[in-house]
């Protein structure tokens, strides 16, 4: 890997056309080896090299034409599942909608449901997620297992600035209908958001039990509604953490009654 990023910096930095290695990188994240940002020493990071290459590939990559059932298109990006045939999709394991468009590289793990909903470069799902409908999962999103992505919710994208890192849903959570989430926001694992809360590294989150107010982290097992605050003579929108959810009471309650609950 180290050998690669190398390349992948000279490529950068104009000192090389030799550009296999951008082709190289793309395939590892399209296959779940490599991931736009990963844990390390449990803080979320981005992976330079993976979205230095991801950025490489809109420059060298040439406009063509796309095709999708009777439609056209002219992009540069192919899709991931172009030419797949059935043998191709019990191998890859996961469930593809019509209607759910996957572009290349981007990972999708076994046991997903993608219902019609868009998935672009360089994002990640893990192994028994489901995205539903009119959901869009923006450029290096991270998306963990078991969670659920509502219908029309919006995961937005970071490809630049290199150093910053994607949207981060961990495992276990639950996205709410119409949610909205940018600039690399971070889920915790096992939270549960309830329909429209939108969240950016600008938007306070607030926890009710406590007062705390922080910015662009969800903690985990947290359940978290839309909310408001007095800003002068208006009100500004927030998140507002009401509860934390343990291991025990979700095995026993349904998402539905954790939102519901005082």
């Amino acid at each position: 890997m180290q050998q690669l990023a190398q390349e992948i910096d000279k490529i950068w930095n104009g000192e090389s056309l030799e550009i296999s290695a951008i082709h190289e990188i793309c395939e590892r994240v399209n296959n779940g080896e490599l991931r736009a940002a990963q844990k390390v020493n449990n803080v979320w990071q981005a992976n330079d090299t993976v979205k230095k290459a991801l950025l490489l590939l809109f420059r060298f990559m040439k406009e063509k034409v796309i095709h999708w059932g009777d439609a056209s298109f002219w992009d540069k990006i192919p899709l991931k599942t172009a030419g797949w045939d059935d043998t191709a999709f019990k191998q890859a394991g996961f469930r593809s909608v019509p209607g759910s468009i996957i572009r290349y590289p981007s990972y999708i793990a076994p046991s997903v449901v993608l219902m019609p909903s868009f998935v672009n470069v360089g994002a990640y799902i893990g192994e028994n997620s489901m995205v539903d409908s009119h959901a869009l999962i923006g450029s290096c999103a991270q998306i963990g297992c078991r969670c659920h992505i509502s219908d029309g919710v919006t995961i937005g994208g970071v490809l630049e600035p290199i150093q910053s890192t994607p949207v981060i849903v961990e495992d276990d959570c639950f996205i709410g209908a119409k949610c909205v989430l940018t600039e690399g926001v971070i889920v915790g694992s096992g939270s549960i958001l309830a329909a429209g809360v939108v969240l950016s590294s600008s938007v306070r989150i607030i926890n009710r039990d406590t007062g705390a107010v922080s910015y662009g982290v969800i903690p985990p097992n947290s359940v978290v509604v839309p909310g408001s605050y007095p800003s002068g003579s208006v009100h500004l929108s927030c998140a507002v953490i009401v509860k934390q959810v343990d291991a025990n009471s979700r095995a026993k309650t349904s998402i539905n009654e954790i939102l519901r609950g005082e």
